[in-house]
This record gives C-alpha cells, sequence and structure tokens, in this order.
C-alpha cells in the first residue's frame, strides 16, 4: 500500500507543535515515524513562522528555534507552488494558498487530501479531499 501524501494546513502543523498528544500531533508523530507523506507550500511555512511565537507559552520554543523548526519543516515536507486562482467560495484570502497547495499537489504530487480545521476550507470537502484531523485520524489511524 504506498504511504498517503497529506497538505497540512497551518492550524494542523500549530496545533500538532503546541499539543503533541492532540490528533494533530498524532499525525505529526506519523510524519516523522514515515507513515506519511507531507505537503505544504512556503506560505504555509511563512504562515506556520509568523503564528508560532504568539504560541511560545505553549511550546516554549525560541525564535532561533523556531526559525530551525520551519526551516526542517521545509527540508522534510515536499515543497510546492500553490495553483494560482481563487475560489469564490472562500471569503478569506488567506484561505486561497491553502487551497492552492492542495489543487497543485492533487496536479502534481499526487495527494491524497488536505487535513485542516479552518471552516472555511472543509465547507468546500464536496468538491475537494479536505478532512478535519479527526476524520484524517478515524479513516487512517492506524498508520
Amino acid at each position: 500500500m504506498p504511504t498517503l501524501r497529506v497538505v497540512l494546513d497551518t492550524n494542523v502543523l500549530l496545533s500538532g507543535i503546541a499539543y503533541p498528544a492532540s490528533l494533530p500531533g498524532k499525525i505529526l508523530g506519523a510524519w516523522r515515524h514515515g507513515a506519511l507523506e507531507v505537503i505544504v507550500s512556503a506560505f504555509i511555512l511563512d504562515e506556520l513562522r509568523r503564528v508560532l511565537p504568539r504560541l511560545s507559552h505553549r511550546h516554549g520554543l525560541s525564535a532561533a528555534e523556531i526559525e530551525d523548526l520551519v526551516d526542517i519543516l521545509s527540508i522534510q515536507a515536499e515543497l510546492i507552488e500553490p495553483a494560482s486562482g481563487t475560489d469564490p467560495a472562500l471569503p478569506d484570502q488567506n484561505d486561497q494558498p491553502v487551497l492552492g497547495t492542495l489543487i497543485a499537489a492533487l496536479e502534481q504530487s499526487h495527494a491524497d487530501t488536505l487535513i485542516t480545521g479552518d471552516k472555511a476550507l472543509l465547507a468546500l470537502a464536496d468538491r475537494y479531499p479536505i478532512r478535519t484531523p479527526a476524520e484524517f485520524w478515524a479513516a487512517h489511524g492506524g498508520l
């Protein structure tokens, strides 16, 4: 059985880092153990770099450690350029590059799904393979 290939939204990465015992944390653990391949874009990594300092009370990482962590993620994950274009169903412009990352990953990298907690993106799950961490874990938790 081929390894699952997933796009992780920033909120899943943030939750997984800040709360290692959470479902997003378990998904990151599955990635660390080679059970998943992760695809991200520079937009997602930049958003992570911007937001992680605000959660320092949860993860305790210094600015230098955050930079190292984002660098490591950029090396370990497959980095992809988001597809251009917009979906009028997404009112938040910050969601467009995440959807674009999924679309590019589906076309170029044979991604299986986007894992996100973002309600606007999840509302498009009837048109794109988008799942919550809980839905993904329920289907694939035995990785």
